[in-house]
């Protein structure tokens, strides 16, 4: 991991940050205001450069209170294997702890489970989900 610096809550440029979440989710680039949503819903984000190239970006929401949840862990392709995803998901933890928040959740697709438990240290728990673009009221 030689050569990415990471920081929390550090400055971002909203294209940089589009680009790098379409080729982790494997979708085309949008143009999500990334900026106004971590300032109003985030407890912070954590930023993972190589020289000055964007390389990674976690955001960490939380109710403002004890609980705070990783969302979005993103690693460039290039960069993917090296560290830099636990290093960030690291700092995120820290964070969270110093800000007062008891718990960090995360949820995941299975085959991420290698990297959330045996890597970051999270702990399995159960949990549920609905899929709200397939809920209809009743």
């Amino acid at each position: 991991m030689q050569d990415v610096s990471i920081g929390w809550r550090e400055p971002f440029d909203n294209a940089d940050v589009n680009r790098l979440h379409a080729a982790a989710f494997d979708h085309p680039v949008h143009d999500d205001d990334w900026v106004a949503l971590t300032r109003e819903h985030s407890l912070g984000w954590v930023v993972a450069r190589h020289g000055s190239d964007l390389v990674g970006f976690v955001n960490v929401l939380w109710d403002g209170m004890t609980h705070a949840w990783i969302q979005d862990v993103m690693v460039t392709k290039a960069m993917r294997g090296r560290g830099v995803g636990t290093a960030m998901v690291s700092v995120a933890r820290d964070a969270a702890a110093a800000a007062g928040c008891e718990w960090l959740h995360v949820d995941f697709d299975d085959d991420l489970a290698p990297f959330y438990f045996a890597a970051c240290g999270f702990s399995p728990t159960s949990a549920g989900l609905i899929d709200l673009t397939q809920w209809r009221p009743r």
